[in-house]
């Protein structure tokens, strides 16, 4: 079967936390991605995750103003991370238990690529 770093798309897109969301929103639109790893403030931090679905319920749908809010405001942190040798059935079981779309893969503190569920159907069958 198949690693996280066989299935994983890479490069992945940062932000800065203290970008705006109407920020974050155009960079998905323009890389085509739904979310962005959010960056660390320094090598002790974790890093953060910021998605369409954070964007649709944390600001949107309060009417919230997208140049106003923070991508650090509305951040997921900190993630569930996936080493990349991991066997891309453990990668979806942890992905299942914990609820998630999405998980950064992380080796030696640095983002290597993302694992999303639709890598996980489409790469493995």
């Amino acid at each position: 079967m198949a690693t996280a770093r066989e299935i994983m798309a890479s490069p992945v897109v940062m932000i800065d936390g203290m970008a705006t969301v109407a920020d974050a929103i155009e960079t998905m639109k323009s890389e085509g991605v739904r979310a962005l790893i959010v960056d660390r403030r320094d090598p002790d931090d974790a890093y953060g995750i910021i998605t369409m679905r954070d964007i649709a319920y944390n600001v949107l749908a309060v009417e919230a103003c997208p140049t106003e809010v923070l991508v650090h405001e509305i951040q997921s942190k900190p993630l569930v991370v996936v080493n990349p040798d991991l066997d891309v059935k453990y990668v979806s079981r942890l992905m299942a238990n914990m609820g998630l779309s999405r998980a950064p893969v992380i080796f030696d503190g640095e983002v290597q690529g993302i694992v999303s569920v639709s890598d996980i159907v489409t790469k493995t069958t």
